[in-house]
C-alpha cells in the first residue's frame, strides 16, 4: 500500500467523514486515520455517533416514549394500563442504531475507496503524518493536504474525578445499567439539561448544579426564561449560581458540597455527572516541530477558509473556533474539501442553528435579543405561541413560543428563536431564511400549509409588523 495521498485526515467524526467523501468525491486520493474504538472494534463516526449526537437522542426520544405511555396518553382517550421499563433493551436499541450508523459511514467509505487507517495520527511539519497503529508499528504518511479533524472531549473537574462508576462523564451517563434514585448533575447547559431529561423521566430524582446566575446564558432570555419554568415543572432541580466546592464518594453515594445564594449546602446523589463543556482535542496532535498554531483555550488557529498557519494543513470541527456542534463541523469539511479543489467556499458562521433536544426542544439562530442591545443596534420582534396553533393543541404540546428579530429599517431576519414541539425541525426553515438575506415580511408572505407547527413561524414574522392574526397584537412598530 502507498503511504502518499492528496489528502490526509485526521479524525472520523462528522467534520473529518464528511470532509474525507467529500475530497474523494472530488477525485483526490484521501485518507482517514481515526482511533476510536468501541471495546477492542475500530469504529468510525467520533464522538458524535458513538457515544454524544445519536445515543443521546436514541435515549432522549425513547424516554420521552416512555413517559408519555406512562403519563401523557389518558388525554388522548387511549388507557394502556400498567407502564414498566426494560432498560436493558432500550440501551441495546441505542447500540443497535449507533452500530448501524458507524457501520454505514464504514460502507461509505468503501464504496468511496477511501484508505481508513485504524489508530492514533501526529502532525509533522511539510505536510507528513505521524500513523500509529493500535496494533503494530509507526509508519510516515505524506500528502499534500492535510486536514485536523480530532475533534472534543469532557472538561475534567479536579473536585469531582471522573471514576466510571459514582461519577462519571456524559458517555458514562449514557451507559448506566439502572435508573439512578437519585442523580446529580454538575452543569446545567445542553448537555446536563439533556441527560437530565433522559433520566428524570426514566424515574430518577435529577438535580442539576449551575455554576451561572444566568439559565442558558447563549440563548435569547425570554425563550431561556420559558425554558426553565418547563423543566422545573417537568420535576428537574435547577439550582443556579451553585458553585460546587468538592465531592466524595462513599457508601451511601457520592456528597457533594457547593454553594449558593443561601450559603454553603451539601446533597447525596447516587450517581453524579460532570457535564460542563468540552475541550479541543490538540493535545499532542502535532509535533513541536510543526510549529502549529494554538490559541490561549488550545483551540487550533485558523482564518475563515479554516486554514492553519502552516501551509496546505486545515482544521474543522470542535478544534477550531465557533461552537461545537457535528453540523457546523460537517459543513466545514463540505469547505474545506472543496476549498482545496479550487472551491473556495468560507463558511457562514453567523447563521448556524443550535437546538437543545429537551421536552420542548428549544432552538435558535443569529442574534438574541440580549446581543443586539449590547450593540445598540435598533430592531424590532414579533412573538407567537404554540398554544395558539391547532396542530400544537391537536399533538397535546402547546408549551412555547417563536420570536423574530428584525432590523427595524431594513426588516432582514437578524435571529430567530423558538421552544416548542418540532423546534429542531423549525429553526431550518430560519436559517434558509437568515442564508438568503430574507426579511420578516418575506416570511410573512410566504404560504404555510395548515394545520401544521410552521404556522407559528409565520405568525411570528406577522407579529414583528404588529399584524398576527390569531392573537391580540401589540401596537404596530413605527
Amino acid at each position: 500500500m502507498s503511504n502518499a495521498f492528496d489528502v490526509i485526515v485526521i479524525g472520523a467524526g462528522p467534520a473529518g467523514y464528511v470532509a474525507a467523501i467529500r475530497c474523494s468525491q472530488l477525485g483526490l486520493k484521501t485518507a482517514c486515520i481515526d482511533a476510536w474504538r468501541n471495546g477492542d472494534t475500530p469504529a468510525l463516526g467520533g464522538t458524535c455517533l458513538n457515544v454524544g449526537c445519536i445515543p443521546s437522542k436514541t435515549l432522549l426520544d425513547a424516554s420521552e416514549q416512555y413517559h408519555t405511555a406512562k403519563h401523557g396518553l389518558a388525554d388522548f382517550g387511549i388507557l394502556v394500563g400498567d407502564v414498566s421499563l426494560d432498560l436493558n433493551t432500550m440501551m441495546a436499541r441505542k447500540t443497535r442504531i449507533t452500530q448501524q450508523l458507524t457501520q454505514g459511514i464504514q460502507g461509505l467509505f468503501k464504496h468511496n475507496n477511501i484508505t481508513w487507517f485504524k489508530g492514533h495520527g501526529k502532525l509533522l511539519e511539510q505536510q507528513r503524518v505521524l500513523f500509529t497503529p493500535h496494533d503494530g508499528a509507526e509508519s510516515t504518511l505524506t500528502a499534500e493536504y492535510v486536514i485536523l479533524a480530532t475533534g472534543s472531549r469532557p472538561i475534567e473537574l479536579d473536585i469531582a474525578t471522573t471514576d466510571g462508576t459514582h461519577i462519571v462523564d456524559s458517555t458514562g451517563a449514557l451507559a448506566f445499567t439502572h435508573v439512578p434514585k437519585k442523580l446529580g448533575i454538575i452543569g446545567a447547559g445542553v448537555i446536563g439539561l439533556e441527560l437530565g431529561s433522559v433520566w428524570n423521566r426514566l424515574g430518577s430524582e435529577v438535580i442539576l448544579l449551575e455554576a451561572q446566575e444566568t439559565f442558558l446564558p447563549m440563548v435569547d432570555q425570554q425563550v431561556a426564561r420559558e425554558a426553565l419554568k418547563q423543566s422545573r415543572a417537568q420535576g428537574l432541580q435547577i439550582d443556579l449560581g451553585a458553585r460546587v466546592m468538592n465531592t466524595s464518594v462513599g457508601a451511601g453515594g457520592v456528597t457533594i458540597a457547593y454553594q449558593n445564594s443561601q450559603g454553603e449546602q451539601q446533597c447525596v446523589v447516587d450517581k453524579l455527572v460532570v457535564a460542563v463543556g468540552r475541550v479541543p482535542n490538540s493535545q499532542g496532535l502535532s509535533s513541536q516541530n510543526a510549529e502549529l498554531l494554538l490559541d490561549e483555550r488550545s483551540f487550533v488557529h485558523v482564518d475563515e477558509y479554516c486554514r492553519t498557519n502552516l501551509p496546505s494543513v486545515y482544521a474543522i470541527g470542535d478544534l477550531v473556533r465557533g461552537p461545537m456542534l457535528a453540523h457546523k463541523g460537517s459543513e466545514e469539511g463540505m469547505s474545506v474539501a472543496e476549498t482545496i479543489n479550487g472551491q473556495a467556499s468560507a463558511l457562514d458562521l453567523t447563521s448556524i442553528p443550535s437546538v437543545v433536544y429537551t421536552h420542548p426542544e428549544i432552538a435558535w439562530v443569529g442574534e438574541t435579543e440580549e446581543s443586539l442591545k449590547a450593540t445598540g443596534r435598533d430592531y424590532a420582534s414579533g412573538a407567537f405561541p404554540f398554544a395558539a396553533v391547532g396542530r400544537a393543541q391537536a399533538l397535546g404540546q402547546t408549551a412555547g413560543l417563536v420570536k423574530i428579530l428584525a432590523d427595524r429599517q431594513t426588516d432582514r431576519i437578524l435571529g430567530v428563536h423558538i421552544i416548542g414541539p418540532s423546534a429542531s425541525e423549525l429553526i431550518t426553515e430560519a436559517v434558509l431564511a437568515m442564508a438568503f438575506s430574507a426579511s420578516a415580511e418575506d416570511l410573512a408572505r410566504t404560504m404555510h400549509a395548515h394545520p401544521t407547527l410552521s404556522e407559528a413561524v409565520h405568525e411570528a414574522a406577522l407579529a414583528v409588523d404588529g399584524r398576527a392574526i390569531h392573537k391580540s397584537n401589540r401596537k404596530k412598530r413605527d
